[in-house]
């Protein structure tokens, strides 16, 4: 008789089993009262409702091993089920360590994917499938796809692969099938969706493969049409157990609900208030009815939190307790009241990441009267990517070491290496490498063999590709679209250089000009993905990174000596990531820039979603909130540049959802290190009206009025009381300790756009010059 048959589950527990419980159960001991409850309650439904840093993972892991230190369970008689696959090694670990030993023969623990592979293996045939079949990855499931798309006739450019991929993964999240999708539907992907999907899955069938999202949907579907199968997994699982439950989608969600009909023994551990993944299919529903769902449920609540300052607890509690659509609970802390969570306000964001940069060497320092801190023990959390390029800068230029987790560094990311390769061969086009990237990209008709024809002609000819691709062109060596979209692209080049040598070109302009002339920032306009609108956002922050040098050649050298900051992974680093790769992580001192309305929350968040969506970035400020141990901080910037604009912002309106009790408002030292004119006492104490009527006030209104920039207003000042202006005027002469004499031509804050004799245009903060009369030069 095999595992699994119904007389392995007697219905009166073995004295074995009964000898078992009666034993001690030391680990018990290290919970406290709530964690120990949601432990030994074994019976029935349970929702461990665990809030930030509350030990959830402690309490799933130690439930595992009562189950089998009791007897209740065999090790093959648990389902135990995650996200991730380091997830579930550390909950292995952990049991082992309980239970003082290896736990075999728990078959049953893993990812959802994991463990669905092993049930389809055994009932492939029941799909049509055979046992051994292949699992895509996304670039097969694209390839595939692209071929369908073609065969159907449709314009791929209008109608990208890679859009119908992501259409479909949604449906199966949702574990539709073809025949199941709503006719709401009907009209995605140019009216031809749903007769593609269903192409789609014959085409995998012949194939004998399935994509990631098969695995649940055909595992739901073998469960729903094949009771049967069903009652044999009914019965083997005794126990489910499931982590993060508040990111489960529907496939997962019904999969979940199907097995345990049964025994009834699900304990679901999330928290609705850390529900960020709805972008990518998670229902926060499918916990906030989980008594619906499981009538006589138990709900546990695990507030007592292990790892943040009562403070930092407040300030969380009083962002999260603005959504509408959530359970409710209050974490509370044993750890000393510690540092208020801090709040401050910046003219630009260029300010924001200089502030920030000084705060991290002061806290490495501990000069703030607080212990130090290793880099290891910051963070930056921001809400987009893009916004990552400003802190990069700033610390590769005044040389402090970080890390990006969650993805590439920026000026690693694809699309801006693709970009900067149309910098370089437009300023050198002789530069073969970045020649090869762009040639095709976006796509031209020009492949492998059209490329290896010009190689060719290069090497005859003893030339460089762009040469080659020209004789190659004047020979007909090439015909056809790829001929015509090959010329085209040398003219390109050949402009854009000739741009590029002309000083009177403004080489921001001609950034963009060969972005959008080359069709590459129309290629990621026309990706539907996910991914598009943050590369968008890259490109547009490339861009505005150009401003700050004289010319495409003096910031493609920029670009190449700081990435060539290569060090060890294990060097004390400041940590940089988005607030969603942050999730489950925690830091002593974390900081939170761009807290602005439109970048957080994010206008696209809540134009696609509306309150659901608005919701969802406010649990993306609590789970940030909740990553800070120590110390938090809160920044926003009143103007930021985007793609060559000034964009004025309000600040966030998460930031008035903070109890005022817990927050210490500062004031920038110097006010962002403005000029000395403005007296240090009236600085730090003078009335607002002071400010105003300040002549440089009055210049700063009258050039954000002519320039778009933000007009002063009441929303900023609540932060700034006052702000440093410069003492100059355009068309002063200054000198630079550096770069000698020169001449005011513009002023944007505490910053000058200098023309100096003999360095060429700067910009420069202020505080770094001084009058040129001072220093001894004769006016003109």
């Amino acid at each position: 008789m095999t595992w699994g048959e119904e007389s392995d589950f007697p219905d009166r527990m073995p004295l074995s089993q009964q000898a078992l419980a009666a034993r001690g159960v030391p680990y018990l001991d290290d919970l406290n009262p709530a964690q120990r409850e949601a432990v030994e309650a074994l019976d029935g439904p349970v929702l461990m409702l665990a809030g930030a840093g509350t030990g959830k993972t402690k309490a799933l892991t130690t439930r595992i091993a009562h189950l089998l230190n009791t007897g209740r369970a065999r090790p093959n008689e648990i389902l135990a089920v995650t996200f991730t696959n380091k997830a579930a090694r550390e909950m292995k670990e952990r049991v082992a360590r309980l239970l003082g030993q290896t736990v075999e023969g728990m078959p049953w623990m893993g990812t959802f994917h994991s463990i669905c592979v092993k049930l389809l293996r055994r009932h492939a045939e029941l799909v049509g499938l055979k046992t051994n079949f292949t699992i895509l990855d996304t670039d097969d499931q694209v390839r595939l796809l692209k071929q369908l798309v073609v065969a159907a006739d449709i314009d791929e450019k209008r109608w990208p692969a890679r859009q119908l991929a992501h259409l479909i993964d949604n449906w199966k999240n949702r574990a539709w099938t073809p025949d199941k999708v709503p006719a709401a539907e009907g009209s995605a992907f140019n009216h031809r969706g749903v007769e593609l999907y269903a192409a789609y899955q014959d085409r995998l069938k012949t194939l004998n493969a399935v994509d990631f999202g098969d695995l649940l949907l055909h595992v739901v579907t073998i469960f729903q049409t094949h009771e049967d199968v069903l009652a044999q997994y009914q019965r083997w699982f005794r126990f489910i157990l499931v982590d993060e439950y508040q990111d489960t989608n529907v496939a997962q969600y019904l999969w979940l609900r199907l097995l345990a009909q049964r025994h009834r023994n699900i304990c679901c551990v999330g928290d609705d208030d850390q529900s960020i993944y709805g972008w990518r299919g998670a229902e926060v529903g499918n916990i906030l009815r989980f008594e619906k769902d499981f009538p006589g449920a138990k709900v546990v609540r695990l507030e007592q939190n292990y790892r943040s300052t009562p403070h930092i607890l407040a300030a969380a509690s009083g962002v999260i307790a603005a959504n509408r659509d959530r359970l409710g609970k209050t974490l509370f802390t044993d750890a000393t009241e510690g540092e208020k969570v801090r709040l401050i306000g910046h003219w630009d964001g260029e300010e924001e990441a200089r502030w920030i940069g000084e705060e991290i060497e002061s806290a490495q320092q501990g000069t703030r009267g607080m212990r130090p801190f290793a880099l290891n023990d910051m963070a930056i959390l921001v809400r987009a990517s893009h916004q990552m390029r400003a802190f990069e800068d700033r610390f590769l230029t005044i040389g402090l070491p970080y890390r990006v987790i969650g993805g590439p560094r920026f000026y690693e990311r694809l699309e801006i290496r693709d970009a900067m390769a149309y910098f370089r061969v437009s300023v050198s086009p002789d530069d073969d490498l970045a020649f090869e990237r762009i040639v095709n990209t976006p796509k031209r008709g020009l492949g492998d063999k059209a490329q290896q024809k010009m190689q060719r002609a290069a090497r005859d000819n003893g030339v460089s590709l762009v040469e080659g691709a020209k004789i190659l062109l004047d020979e007909g060596g090439l015909t056809g679209k790829g001929a015509a979209e090959l010329k085209a692209l040398l003219g390109g080049i050949g402009r854009w250089h000739g741009r590029a040598l002309d000083a009177r070109q403004n080489h921001v302009e001609l950034a963009q000009q060969i972005l959008e002339e080359s069709g590459y920032t129309e290629m990621w306009q026309n990706d539907k993905t996910p991914e598009a609108p943050g590369r968008l956002e890259n490109l547009k922050e490339l861009v505005k990174a150009l401003e700050q040098f004289e010319n495409l050649q003096g910031f493609l050298e920029h670009v190449a000596l700081i990435m060539d900051n290569s060090s060890e992974e294990s060097e004390d680093k400041v940590s940089i990531m988005t607030l969603h790769a942050a999730k489950g992580l925690e830091f002593p001192v974390v900081f939170l820039p761009g807290w602005e309305d439109g970048l957080f929350p994010s206008q696209r968040s809540m134009d696609e979603s509306g309150v659901k969506g608005l919701e969802e970035e406010r649990r993306l400020a609590y789970v940030g909130l909740t990553r800070a141990e120590e110390l938090a901080t809160v920044s926003f910037a009143g103007n930021r540049l985007v793609f060559g604009q000034w964009n004025s912002s309000l600040p966030s309106r998460f930031i008035d959802e903070l109890p005022p009790e817990h927050i210490e408002v500062l004031t920038p030292p110097g006010l962002y290190g403005g000029q000395q004119q403005v007296e240090s006492d009236l600085v730090n104490r003078a009335s607002r009206a002071d400010v105003y009527n300040s002549p440089g006030w009055k210049r700063l209104q009258s050039r954000s009025q002519t320039r778009g920039m933000a007009q002063p207003r009441e929303a900023r000042d609540m932060v700034i009381d006052a702000t440093a202006l410069s003492s100059f005027v355009e068309g002063d002469r200054v000198f630079h300790q550096k770069f000698g004499y020169g001449e005011v031509i513009a002023i944007e804050g505490d910053k000058l756009d200098i023309s100096f004799d003999k360095a060429g245009f700067k910009k420069v903060v202020a505080r770094f010059v001084t009058a040129a009369e001072a220093a001894g030069d004769v006016p003109f």
